[in-house]
């Protein structure tokens, strides 16, 4: 067994969910602060500051959840049960035609 996770290991379902789900949380509690929802304003201000928070949260939700998974399709199916031994962007030195800069 070896010590280097897959792909498949690195970015599992729960893993992009609970991204995600961080990323609404930090954009919902951003929102709210910036909109007054801590401060002493009138019951209205509060309630729409909350609204939306929860909205900015909801669509922050998706559209990192979205582009997580649409980054995921960029890998091929023959790569995802290689070991990852090397950074994912940087090129490999064992191809022919690579020339270092």
């Amino acid at each position: 067994m070896t010590d280097k996770p897959t792909r498949r290991e690195l970015m599992r379902p729960a893993q992009l969910l609970g991204i995600a789900f961080a990323a609404a949380l930090f954009g919902g509690l951003i929102t709210a602060m910036s909109m007054g929802a801590f401060q002493a304003l009138p019951g209205d201000a509060i309630v729409r500051a909350w609204t939306v928070a929860a909205i900015v949260a909801g669509v922050s939700f998706i559209a990192v959840l979205l582009g997580l998974s649409m980054l995921l399709l960029l890998v091929p199916p023959a790569e995802q049960s290689e070991t990852m031994d090397r950074p994912v962007l940087l090129p490999r030195e064992d191809e022919p035609g690579d020339s270092p800069r």
